[in-house]
């Protein structure tokens, strides 16, 4: 009866702990960087391309413009993706398109509310793309799964963007 209390007693020790993570991490930030051995102008034109990305971003099976707008800002996309074996939709906008210099994109992919922050620089021939990551997420239960989370999501995105490099390169 003594390790059934103190087993109770530690299962909701963890519960509880788990639910008071969303009252207090709100969202999740991550950065990553790949540096890519082309000119600033052809990489940001070409990470740009959104036919293309199913080229690093494996998981991706189709792309459809829902809204296309002049300048892409404001641009939005339906992508469904492949996670393994289960199709999940989502809508990519365009939220600040600044060429060569910066782009924004909003995810709302089923419950994860993402936006990666791409910023383009280029010193001595070589072009380097920071992504600022934000994750969060409008039901309660999933924004507490996110903090414990974070280095998977920062370990795809990274491999995403060592997956453009390759492309590009």
């Amino acid at each position: 009866m003594k390790r059934i209390k103190i087993i109770l007693g530690i299962i909701s020790g963890l519960t509880l702990i788990f639910f008071t993570t969303g009252l207090f991490v709100k969202e999740t930030n991550y950065t990553t960087i790949v540096e890519v051995n082309k000119p600033l102008e052809n990489v940001f034109e070409t990470f740009n391309q959104i036919e293309d990305i199913k080229n690093w971003i494996p998981e991706v099976k189709t792309v459809n413009v829902i809204t296309k707008s002049l300048g892409k800002t404001g641009s939005i996309y339906k992508i469904v993706i492949d996670a393994n074996d289960q199709e999940i939709t989502m809508t990519q906008k365009i939220v600040a398109y600044v060429p060569n210099e910066k782009v924004t994109v909003f995810y709302d992919a089923e419950n994860m509310l993402k936006t990666n922050d791409y910023i383009f620089e280029e010193k001595n021939g070589v072009s380097k793309i920071t992504l600022n990551s934000t994750c969060r997420s409008d039901s309660y239960i999933m924004a507490c799964t996110f903090p414990y989370f974070k280095g998977t999501f920062k370990a795809q995105d990274q491999s995403y963007l060592n997956n453009f490099k390759s492309y590009i390169e």
